[in-house]
């Protein structure tokens, strides 16, 4: 096997192989994406990250299979930020184009969509942006995720604030929390893993609220908070939830002592709100100063660089997740020495390999058991990896500063 020039290809959104599909040594890639409406942001990321990986491994000859080496390319159709048109597209991908291996679109409503499309038809489907949990109880055999489970993101946030209950004046069953989520399957499965986590420590949920999609309002939660005075505020919203979270909290001059979100990078809490995103704790799959490494783009920090170079930001792990998808592609398709579907579904559940993104290794129901969520925190203007501990740059600050 070739391992860096899998890791090369690793970055389109799907891979394509069907027989008389492939021609002249090249492997088409179909993929269903977000490129307009409420996801298009997260959208982008994806796509990107999926030219990065594939663009680099052609550089490095493309990905062999058998005695034959072969270069990749993309299909993209836009699926509009729409499940129903996402699982439209994605039997158009397998039926009319000839797609026989699909990597997975923005988000886990849309992922709901597209997988039963995948599983009828018998085609393997790497995603990197659909982490509900939902998507791995049905005993589907032909989807693999190579990000966490949505139950993961922010359940760390409740064991720092454990960790962090006399500093919050505090014991741990004390502590109130108040929980924020847009309606959506994604972020109905972090509040899940965030009242799960609470329960080992007894805390009290003082506010759960839930908003319509596309968040743009939480005025009528904030005055809650103003009153019930929560020690932890958590929010889950993707990019638009995050944006109006920081921005609301900072208009109202709303102080809580914890306030831990997704999507922090993706909204670019950072770049859009400066000093009003400070101490602000953000679930993230990745981050660039992870020790991760492998043969195709290095470590973790010079994938960021490479994408930063070619995108003019620093990648959020929306897109890292992403070229990792397309590398476990790779790797599957060299193994298997076979652009066959079923050859390469099988390939793939056999998975174990170090990426730059982190370890990918498949359990039966198609998750990543190897990877672990990371928490980091906004200080002084920079993202720094807070938990967990054995990875962890510097210790949060807890609770952060009340807002003038």
């Amino acid at each position: 096997m070739h391992f860096t020039r899998t890791m090369s290809l690793a970055a389109f959104g799907v891979l394509v192989l069907a027989g008389n599909a492939i021609a002249e040594d090249v492997v088409t890639l179909g993929s269903a994406i977000s490129l307009t409406g409420n996801y298009s942001t997260n959208g982008e990321h994806t796509q990107r990250g999926y030219d990065l990986a594939v663009e680099k491994i052609n550089e490095a000859g493309g990905v062999k299979i058998g005695d034959k080496t072969y270069r990749l390319e993309v299909k993209y159709y836009d699926d509009e930020s729409t499940p129903a048109r996402g699982a439209e597209l994605a039997e158009r991908l397998v039926k009319q184009d000839g797609i026989k291996l699909i990597l997975g679109p923005y988000g886990s409503g849309l992922t709901k969509a597209v997988a039963p499309i995948t599983e009828e038809l018998q085609v393997p489907m790497v995603e990197a942006n659909g982490a509900s949990r939902s998507l791995f109880t049905n005993g589907w055999k032909y989807i693999f995720a190579t990000l966490s489970t949505s139950e993961q993101y922010l359940s760390s946030a409740i064991d720092l604030a454990a960790q962090n209950a006399e500093a919050l004046g505090k014991e741990p069953g004390d502590i109130k929390v108040a929980v924020v989520v847009e309606n959506d399957p994604f972020s109905a499965d972090v509040r899940a893993g965030v009242i799960e986590d609470m329960k080992k420590y007894g805390m009290k949920l003082v506010i759960d609220d839930q908003f319509p999609r596309e968040i743009n309002d939480m005025s009528a939660t904030l005055t809650k908070v103003k009153a019930l005075k929560p020690d932890v505020l958590i929010v889950s919203g993707h990019s638009k939830g995050a944006t109006t979270a920081i921005r609301q909290l900072s208009e109202q001059k709303v102080s809580v002592p914890v306030v831990a979100m997704t999507h922090c990078d993706s909204a670019d809490i950072i770049g859009n709100f400066g000093a009003a995103s400070e101490y602000t704790l953000c679930a993230t799959q990745w981050a660039p100063t992870l020790a991760y490494k492998d043969d195709l783009f290095g470590s973790a920090g010079d994938y960021a660089k490479t994408f930063e170079e070619k995108y003019g930001y620093e990648p959020p792990y929306q897109a890292a997740e992403s070229s990792a998808a397309v590398q476990v592609f790779a790797d599957a398709l060299e193994r298997a020495g076979s652009t066959d579907p079923q050859a390469v579904r099988d390939a793939l559940a056999e998975t174990d390999i170090e990426t730059f993104y982190g370890k990918i290794k498949f359990d039966e129901t198609g998750k990543n058991i190897a990877k672990p969520m990371a928490l980091y925190q906004v200080l002084d203007g920079q993202y720094k990896i807070v938990a967990p501990a054995d990875v962890a740059e510097t210790k949060a600050v807890i609770p952060r500063p009340a807002m003038n």
